[in-house]
């Protein structure tokens, strides 16, 4: 009896841990929607204040680079959601498996976003540079603002990556399990905050040519 008791309050117990856990992630993800909330309502300001310069910059934006890196992010989104539905089943190395394939997906994102900034450098288009400053205020502030939000959520790309990196070494050494995959979860939420993110950025820049 005694023992049952126990038992249930330890469940008790972990539950509310969880509830209090995801409480959080909630509150940071919210926070983390209200900084780029903040930067798209700059960018649209801007973008009426100057929408013909906006479009002339947006000309010299390489779509396909832009719709590439949509592709990866929402394949790691799926692979993210199958990972937890793994885990779920008590399917182990399936969640291994689609854990390790989004971290894939994440560096393939940012090896994708270098190759592209790198072309976009190499034409003296960065900010600050000689050839951007000769532009109209509009583009100028079109790509400072380019490179801002999407170098903003490079980095947020490559926490997700660190994060899931230490979820895959959890589920490797069975510390998340079946019954207890709150981390994961929580990832998965920070992880598709990061694809709906891109997923607003990719028109503003890439879609309005």
């Amino acid at each position: 009896m005694e023992s049952n008791e126990s038992f249930a309050h330890t469940e008790s117990h972990v539950h509310r841990d969880g509830e209090g856990v995801k409480i959080g992630i909630w509150l940071f993800l919210f926070a983390e929607l209200v900084l780029f909330g903040g930067m798209f309502i700059v960018y649209t300001v801007y973008r009426f204040k100057y929408p013909d310069q906006f479009h002339l910059a947006a000309m010299e934006m390489n779509t396909t680079f832009g719709t590439i890196n949509t592709i990866i992010l929402l394949t790691g989104s799926l692979t993210m959601v199958l990972s937890i539905a793994a885990i779920q089943r008590k399917n182990r190395f399936l969640s291994i498996l689609f854990v390790a394939s989004t971290i894939f997906f994440g560096l393939l994102f940012l090896v994708n976003k270098f190759i592209e900034w790198s072309n976009e450098i190499g034409k003296g288009i960065y900010p600050g540079s000689d050839a951007l400053l000769k532009k109209g205020n509009g583009e100028v502030l079109f790509f400072d603002l380019y490179f801002a939000m999407t170098g903003l959520h490079g980095l947020h790309v490559f926490i997700g990556i660190i994060v899931l990196t230490f979820m895959l070494v959890f589920l490797l050494k069975n510390k998340i399990v079946f019954d207890n995959y709150i981390k994961l979860e929580n990832s998965g939420l920070y992880w598709h905050l990061v694809v709906v993110i891109w997923i607003f950025l990719f028109p503003l820049f890439y879609l309005i040519q």
